[in-house]
């Protein structure tokens, strides 16, 4: 599923670097790359460990 998501968001960003070089910028395309990126983003950095989960379980 990472390695999906990961194509996934290279092929948004390949699509948003596209529209950028063409003379007729469609914004709607650019709109919705970044958006699927974004989430892409999201997606992988929710697995990563916060800093601060040391310190919460010594609360509680």
């Amino acid at each position: 599923m990472k390695k999906f998501t990961i194509l996934l968001m290279v092929l948004a960003i390949g699509i948003a670097l596209y529209e950028q070089t063409n003379a007729e910028k469609n914004v709607y395309v650019m709109v919705v790359a970044i958006v699927i990126f974004m989430m892409g983003m999201m997606k992988l950095s929710s697995k990563t460990p916060s800093k601060n989960q040391d310190k919460e379980d010594e609360n509680v």
